[in-house]
């Protein structure tokens, strides 16, 4: 969800990657719920840290939940610049379907909100 959110509104300003710890698929959930705000993720696919690790070097890295603080590789933590958003991951709730369905959809819009301000704050720069 991050990555597609940072692609609609900053794409044109960051060469956008995301990566997990061990990934597992897009979440069909998550497919709906950005489906709802017009984002396809058609052609994406979840990829491991490991793909990156010695190819890349990321001026921002950024932790979307515990478990990747915890237990992301260090030396991606210490490029450039570090973030932590500690969003709650949708994946782990279980429930019915349609409760399952709202909790996507909460942290869906919590992370298009820390979006939006990330890219808009002038002391990030």
């Amino acid at each position: 969800m991050s990555e597609a959110f940072l692609r609609k509104y900053a794409g044109d300003r960051f060469e956008v990657f995301s990566a997990g710890l061990d990934p597992k698929g897009i979440n069909p959930y998550t497919y709906r719920v950005m489906q709802e705000k017009g984002l396809s993720l058609d052609g994406e696919w979840s990829k491991s840290v490991k793909e990156y690790l010695g190819n890349e070097f990321f001026h921002y890295v950024i932790t979307v939940c515990a478990n990747a603080e915890e237990n992301c590789p260090r030396v991606f933590l210490g490029m450039g610049k570090h973030d932590h958003w500690n969003f709650e991951d949708p994946a782990a709730f279980s429930g019915e379907d349609q409760e399952t369905l709202s909790k996507f959809r909460e942290v869906r819009d919590q992370i298009e909100i820390k979006i939006k301000s990330w890219i808009d704050d002038p002391d990030r720069y």
